[in-house]
């Protein structure tokens, strides 16, 4: 059982399956890896999926072209430097940013020996810049030249943290313990730790405090450390994954004493510890896997011999946990938390069958417990990847793909958060066939990449407010043509064509420039294009005299920066390859700092210009940015904030999703009732009590806040019944571990049998009181609730196998047949 924390272009992962499915493999944004050798799938080779794909010709349009001025090129042509790591025959290169602002970078070269030869290990080399990558200096003595993993070998502390930690590979069959290098001033100077543990993945942080340290050992152990790596302590055995919680709280799983197999078998317990290993917790047993994100944990679990999984969920850090309303996962079906925050939570539950390659789309409550379809035939394809995209440059935009009946993959946007999806529209600079009926724009993603369609993930900023970045292509579907690179400058409504064919692009200081190389596997590149004018028109200069095969882009990650450095590699005299980086440092030619003429104030989400009360109203409000002027050549600089005003709306159907048994129609933003449904009444249990409600189709967005206006009839009642034990996972024990020795065993069921009847009769009376409390308290507060339109299905065939959060798991990347999880978000993650 594998749980991955990766990112995600801003989308956090959950996958939950019981077939070996790979998630989307993106790298922490601090580190990128650039690699000479080919994938073992051949580059340039497409997966066959004809019965999908739609063939049309490129797009024509010619792009805007400026030439770069004498004065222009001479300024950048002093501001580009460029290193060459002469002898270095490393064949991947491994960049990690330390700090935020110190422009210092670590490179790890590594070079790894296969597993056949006769030589153990490999190789590796350590370089570090502190200046943005103008320079750099082989620090390998520093670490005693010692042989860093290539996997994990470097992790960062998340923030402005000047920590560091490199894992060594040591053979595990001829030393008692690893060894680590840890420093405290970004690399400047290291301390050498010997471990009493192999690690098993990579060391991780506490976002509390850095200095408390987590990781599991090849055997299973869960180790902590307190004093940043000095000291280890061994405070669990049969560890399977764990994750932070808030806070300090730790959660992770393990195998009871001497169970065999217990992930693949459902038998996992989940524990969980406030007081770092002092004491534990059980929270939950008989599980597969857990995760936990933007607040809410969730827990896979198979609640009786021979049925579907089911998603178990606690809104307060693993106190009490109730059954999703979700449809069960079958062996061939998985779960995928696509996106989740203290509000609410996207899940995709796949179609039953096996490779359907598409399924449900889901939206939560705000105790992610109860849930309504928000997409239908969402994408997921075999290969184990989702284009669900948040748009995080603009609030409540949501990205993806579609498997339409005909075969056809097209490209849909939601602008609140999932209440309603439209096709996107069109940009005017672009035709399409003379053939085609239905003409839209559709925007590549996982799918497009893994197939080597596109070189990169639509793209962008949270500080670049509406700029959005993304390969594309116009018709009815998408094309597996090479693809031309799309910008929208107002979160997704309207495109347009910017650069023809794929392109390799970044945002630099906060959207007030755009880089891109063109995208090429079998020639050599020496030029960059470069915007001010987000991708309007483009410059180009060349920054060596000796092109270079290209590997990829590095900036520091929060797009603040104006220094970009373009690595790729050439041919020595001896016909062998040296890497090559070219750092180009665009602050010298942005020199004016912006003014206040420079920025304009814009109404988000706006289709009139302001003309009528509801125009820009999105989840209840309006929001309005003051943002660069596209045609302002000036320097945002590290110290831009965003500004924004919001101005509370009158709540419309817009504002609200579709309750139980009800559906919007495509286009519509009225919810009309599914044929099958026949109840107006519909009873949950919640926390072990019985919910009534009473529903009229409609039930409102979560975190939407809107004020008046549309307010469709809803009522909550708690009913005087108590239900199942909705409550708890799987027999969870929420009571600390203690150790009872036998003398005290009779004493204590004495003590016991005593109490119970003067606390029997106490109980009762408390019972009644809590049940008139929480009635009240429903009249008072009325609940957000969100149904699942699918009913669960009981499947007698056997399953025998299955901000702020890290995850970490051990015993292998992958592991067939379990509960593959990847977890996808905005905050700091280790790829494990």
């Amino acid at each position: 059982m594998l749980w991955k924390a990766i990112i995600c272009c801003g989308a956090w992962l959950l996958v939950l399956s019981s077939r070996s499915l790979i998630g989307a493999n993106k790298d922490d944004p601090r580190t990128v890896s650039f690699s000479r050798t080919l994938r073992p799938e051949k580059l340039g080779q497409v997966r066959s999926r004809s019965r999908r794909e739609s063939w049309f010709g490129a797009s024509s349009f010619a792009y805007c072209r400026q030439a770069l001025t004498q004065s222009e090129h001479h300024t950048l042509d002093e501001n580009t430097h460029e290193t060459g790591f002469h002898g270095d025959d490393g064949s991947s290169f491994t960049l990690t940013w330390v700090g935020d602002g110190t422009g210092v970078i670590l490179v790890l070269s590594t070079i790894s020996v296969p597993l056949d030869s006769f030589y153990e290990g490999g190789s590796s080399r350590l370089y570090r810049s502190e200046d943005y990558g103008k320079n750099f200096h082989d620090i390998s003595h520093v670490i005693n030249h010692t042989f860093i993993r290539k996997d994990f070998g470097v992790s960062a502390g998340p923030g402005n943290s000047k920590q560091v930690i490199l894992t060594a590979d040591l053979p595990i069959t001829k030393t008692e313990g690893g060894v680590i290098f840890t420093s405290e001033d970004t690399g400047v100077s290291f301390n050498s730790i010997i471990l009493p543990f192999h690690p098993a993945q990579p060391i991780t942080f506490n976002f509390q405090n850095l200095n408390y340290l987590v990781a599991i050992s090849t055997d299973g152990g869960l180790w902590l450390s307190l004093d940043f790596g000095n000291r280890w302590a061994k405070v669990h055995e049969g560890a399977h994954s764990f994750m932070w919680g808030a806070n300090i709280t730790l959660y992770f799983s393990s195998s009871p004493k001497g169970t065999v197999e217990a992930d693949r078998r459902g038998k996992l317990f989940l524990k969980r510890t406030k007081d770092l290993g002092q004491t534990f917790t059980t929270i939950a047993q008989n599980i597969f896997s857990f995760g936990y994100i933007g607040g809410f944990l969730f827990t896979s679990v198979m609640e009786k011999l021979g049925s579907p999984r089911v998603i178990y969920v606690s809104s307060d850090q693993g106190d009490t946990f109730n059954k999703a309303q979700l449809p069960s996962a079958s062996t061939e079906q998985f779960y995928s938390v696509l996106d989740g925050d203290e509000d609410m939570i996207f899940m995709h539950v796949d179609k039953p069958g096996e490779e359907t390659y598409y399924g449900t789309v889901y939206t939560s409550d705000d105790r992610g417990v109860l849930y309504s379809k928000s997409l239908e035939r969402h994408l997921f394809g075999g290969e184990g990847k989702s284009d669900f995209t948040n748009i995080t440059s603009l609030r409540g935009v949501y990205l993806t793909n579609v498997l339409e009946e005909d075969g056809g993959i097209r490209t849909v946007i939601s602008f609140n958060r999932g209440g309603e999806w439209r096709f996107l529209k069109k940009p005017e600079n672009v035709k399409c066939g003379a053939n085609v009926k239905k003409c839209n724009l559709h925007i590549h993603g996982e799918h497009s990449r893994y197939n080597n369609i596109t070189p990169m993930l639509p793209l962008t900023d949270p500080t670049a407010i509406g700029l959005v970045i993304a390969h594309g292509s116009v018709g009815e579907s998408m094309s597996a043509m090479r693809p031309d690179v799309y910008i929208s400058r107002d979160g997704g409504y309207t495109w347009f064509c910017t650069l023809k064919g794929p392109h390799h692009y970044s945002i630099l200081d906060s959207g007030g420039l755009i880089v891109a190389v063109e995208s090429h596997k079998d020639r050599q590149i020496n030029s960059i294009k470069f915007s001010t004018d987000e991708g309007q028109c483009w410059k180009s200069y060349n920054f060596t005299e000796h092109p270079i095969f290209f590997a990829g882009l590095a900036s520091e990650p929060g797009s603040k920066t104006m220094n970009i450095s373009v690595w790729g590699y050439r041919p020595e005299d001896d016909d062998q390859p040296m890497w090559v980086a070219v750092t180009i440092d665009f602050e010298r030619l942005l020199t004016r700092e912006c003014g206040e003429k420079d920025y304009v104030n814009w109404l988000a989400h706006s289709m009139e210009a302001g003309a009528s009360e509801t125009d820009g109203c999105v989840l209840g409000y309006k929001e309005t940015y003051r943002r660069l002027r596209r045609l302002s050549v000036c320097r945002n600089g590290r110290d831009y904030v965003v500004i924004r005003k919001q101005t509370p709306c009158p709540c419309s159907m817009e504002d609200y999703m579709c309750d139980y048994g009800y559906y919007r129609h495509e286009n519509s933003s009225e919810c009309l009732k599914q044929v099958d449904f026949k109840e107006k009444t519909v009873e949950v249990c919640v926390n072990g009590v019985v919910e009534e409600l009473q529903i009229s189709g409609y039930r409102k967005v979560p975190s939407d806040k809107c004020e008046g206006g549309f307010k469709p009839l809803r009522r909550v009642t708690v009913a005087l019944k108590h239900c199942g034990n909705g409550s708890q996972a799987s027999s969870n024990s929420t009571h600390p571990e203690k150790h009872v020795s036998d003398g005290h065993v009779d004493s204590l069921i004495l003590t016991v049998l005593c109490v119970t009847v003067a606390v029997v009769a106490v109980v009762i009376s408390i019972a009644i009181i809590i049940i008139i409390v929480r009635r009240m308290m429903s009249r008072q507060r009325q609940h957000t609730y969100l149904f699942s339109t699918l009913q669960l299905q009981d499947d007698d065939q056997f399953i025998q196998r299955e901000p702020a959060s890290q995850t970490s798991s051990n015993r292998g990347r992958y592991q067939p047949d379990s509960d593959d999880v990847c977890l996808n978000a905005h905050h700091k993650i280790l790829n494990h």
